[in-house]
């Protein structure tokens, strides 16, 4: 009722963090339909892949009453017509309703939505609030973003946010504040999952679809764990920076034209990795990404003044041409950034870049506000599960995390080829190694003042 009463009110904008079957799109299904029919527009329910919308909203029924939920809310006497293939409704008054999946919004923009739905918006590419938010906004439209959590990545970001915000609504629903289920029952669950999962991956599996916790285990993730260690360990915050008396600058990528972009920023030092920055984006060219990269870089200089980049490292199919395309990606970098400064990854399969990316993730430091998308992207990257084999897949699931996963792991096979630049700041712990023009340098002068 509180989410209900904010809509009422005429809020835009919700953040709804509730426990499992605790009727998020019900809500929204019926939030649409009094919506479509107060004003004249078009409005989506977006879930992750549009593979799946079909059973989880289009075909899905209510248990309760065995009546399809799309019937429920949208009742034959208002609508216009249905197209099944295309999970398109039209409304008596013009309006529409659309099941989409955020896997392919940019195909879909030149419809311009007045209300949309993010269902399972941990799931989600968080591209696509993004892309669609000034299209919301040109609108004056709303936006739901429900779901259950899945680790600390995006959902977390935009709940805290949304929190912070006196316009938005932010509500985190558990199944012990709900009574909707007994505790007998969520004992039952909780066995379930165990059984199905094993003990620790079950566990984390209950907290997280009933008692809505972010630092739950996420099922077949990579890396959570690690990052939420490098959390209490201090080795995740903005004290994390450039030092322009270290080692020059390399960038990891993972590229496509239209696909995911992600780059990572990294400056090896003793003991380990500073991941100073990253930067990822949908849909753009090699020739913008040469001069966004090239602006990002321009931050960055060594003592000496000079630019601070060592080698961009492209994947390998950054040497391939298309119809559409006179040049490579590698040949448009080249002609950029000069043949000095960029390299093709050295070939390695996925199993390897992964096991290195699990190694030697414990010895990096992310600064977080500029990674703070990079490391999204890292907590949600994961093996898919299968539910009815109860196996895991043997390679990542293909979805907006992994094109950083694959970014980050490129960077930690070519870390290999580095070796970290000595500093004074970091030598001056070892006196014998010094010599006696450099201990003067490194001794505080002293004051002559009492």
């Amino acid at each position: 009722m509180p989410l209900w009463k904010y809509l009422e009110r005429g809020g835009k904008h919700a953040e709804a963090v509730w426990h499992r079957r605790a009727g998020k799109d019900d809500l929204c299904l019926h939030w649409t339909a009094i919506s479509a029919m107060t004003r004249q527009a078009n409005y989506w329910h977006c879930l992750p892949e549009a593979a799946q919308a079909r059973k989880a909203i289009w075909k899905s029924t209510n248990p309760h009453t065995g009546k399809l939920r799309i019937d429920e809310a949208f009742p034959h006497e208002i609508r216009k017509a249905t197209n099944d293939t295309e999970m398109l409704i039209t409304f008596i008054n013009g309006s529409s309703w659309q099941v989409v999946g955020s896997d392919n919004f940019n195909s879909l923009v030149g419809s311009a939505p007045a209300g949309i739905v993010y269902s399972e918006w941990a799931l989600a590419n968080p591209n696509a609030r993004a892309y669609l938010r000034p299209i919301i906004a040109e609108n004056n439209g709303w936006q739901l973003f429900i779901t259950t959590p899945r680790g600390r990545n995006h959902a977390y970001t935009t709940l805290k946010s949304a929190q912070k915000d006196p316009e938005a609504f932010a509500q985190i629903l558990t199944a012990t504040d709900t009574g909707i289920f007994t505790p007998d029952q969520l004992q039952k669950e909780l066995n379930a999952y165990i059984a199905d999962f094993g003990e620790e991956y079950g566990a984390a599996k209950f907290e997280q679809e009933y008692l809505c916790s972010f630092e739950a285990a996420n099922l077949g993730s990579i890396l959570a764990r690690s990052i939420g260690k490098l959390e209490k360990m201090g080795r995740i915050g903005d004290h994390v920076e450039y030092d322009p008396k270290g080692s020059e600058i390399f960038i990891s990528a993972d590229i496509g034209r239209r696909d995911m972009a992600s780059w990572f920023f990294w400056q090896p030092k003793i003991g380990g990795y500073s991941i100073i920055d990253h930067d990822s984006g949908f849909g753009i060219d090699a020739e913008e990404w040469c001069e966004r990269l090239s602006v990002k870089l321009s931050q960055y200089r060594t003592a000496e003044g000079k630019p601070a980049l060592g080698t961009i490292y492209l994947p390998h199919d950054a040497r391939a041409k298309t119809f559409a395309a006179k040049h490579s990606a590698q040949e448009i970098f080249l002609k950029y950034f000069g043949h000095d400064k960029v390299r093709i990854t050295p070939n390695s399969s996925i199993a390897d870049r992964v096991n290195a990316a699990r190694t030697l993730i414990m010895r990096c430091e992310f600064n977080e506000t500029n990674c703070e998308n990079g490391l999204n992207d890292l907590r949600s990257w994961a093996y898919e599960y299968d539910d009815e084999k109860k196996i895991m897949s043997s390679m990542p699931k293909h979805d907006h995390a992994s094109h950083s996963g694959d970014s980050f792991s490129y960077g930690c096979v070519i870390i290999n080829t580095y070796k970290p630049k000595v500093t004074m700041q970091q030598k001056a712990k070892y006196w014998e190694d010094l010599t006696l023009e450099e201990m003067w340098a490194e001794t505080k002068k002293a004051s002559n003042r009492l």
